[in-house]
């Protein structure tokens, strides 16, 4: 079997963290040190969400800063990643006869650059980034995770960018550190487990997994990338959690790496 790199969900949280020296930071960029380094990057990030799939064909994507109220410096901050538009028409090929729109006009969202700028801080890793489309279920996203399975064979890194629990309206906003509410612990370990026994059904279909799902997943846009990775899982590969931990009581900043 041809070597594979592997495929990553990063839980990004807060936008800061671009800037910020922490426990998730400095592990984002161990990982960065120790796995292949790749050909390509192929972004999944909660924060292109819009109703039709697009994939990024610019040379030059530009660096979005799709958030507001934060200080100055982090609209300063580029990512001047280039990109790859014959990866994008690669990602064209595979998920035909599903239309997926060559894109000029997005760049790299925070979800995609506030983790590869501590992963790959010299920017010199192309970066393609496809949307989520807002209008489908999930077990659509986990196929095209399946069908985009085949890239990893071709030295690129799937990355899926979001937050397994993510719930800003019980985040603990401007207070001190504060334990994880009870349910997103709960669902945090129930899914991990269900990852590590390959039990990916009740994951795509988590709407059926009662309360704590409900409030750990209010939205799907922070969960739903981390079916495009899990859904690239091959009969060999291993599974890790290289970062761990809960910010603000209710988003689970845990990262979740296949092979």
């Amino acid at each position: 079997m041809q070597n594979l790199m592997p495929a990553v969900f990063f839980g990004h949280g807060n936008p800061m963290n671009a800037l910020l020296q922490n426990g998730y930071t400095e592990a984002w960029a161990a990982l960065g040190r120790q796995i292949p380094r790749p050909r390509a990057i192929l972004c999944v990030s909660a924060h292109w969400f819009l109703p039709e799939t697009g994939v990024t064909i610019s040379t030059a994507p530009r660096t979005v800063h799709d958030f507001g109220g934060f200080p100055a410096e982090l609209y300063a901050v580029q990512y001047p990643a280039p990109g790859d538009p014959e990866l994008a028409r690669r990602v064209q090929s595979l998920l035909a006869p599903l239309p997926v729109q060559l894109d000029q006009r997005w760049g790299l969202d925070h979800g995609a650059w506030s983790v590869l700028r501590h992963v790959y801080p010299d920017a010199d890793v192309p970066v393609v980034q496809l949307s989520i489309d807002e209008r489908q279920p999930a077990a659509f996203h986990y196929e095209i995770g399946e069908r985009l399975a085949p890239l990893r064979a071709e030295g690129v890194l799937i990355a899926g960018s979001g937050n397994l629990v993510h719930n800003l309206h019980a985040y603990a906003w401007g207070k001190h550190i504060v334990e994880p509410y009870d349910w997103a612990v709960r669902f945090e370990r129930q899914t991990r487990a269900m990852i590590g026994a390959r039990e990916h059904g009740p994951l795509v279909d988590y709407e059926r997994l009662g309360r704590d799902a409900q409030l750990s997943i209010p939205t799907p846009d922070h969960y739903l990338p981390l079916l495009y990775v899990i859904a690239s899982r091959q009969e060999q590969d291993a599974v890790s959690f290289p970062v761990e931990g809960v910010d603000g009581g209710s988003i689970s900043m845990l990262s979740v790496k296949i092979g």
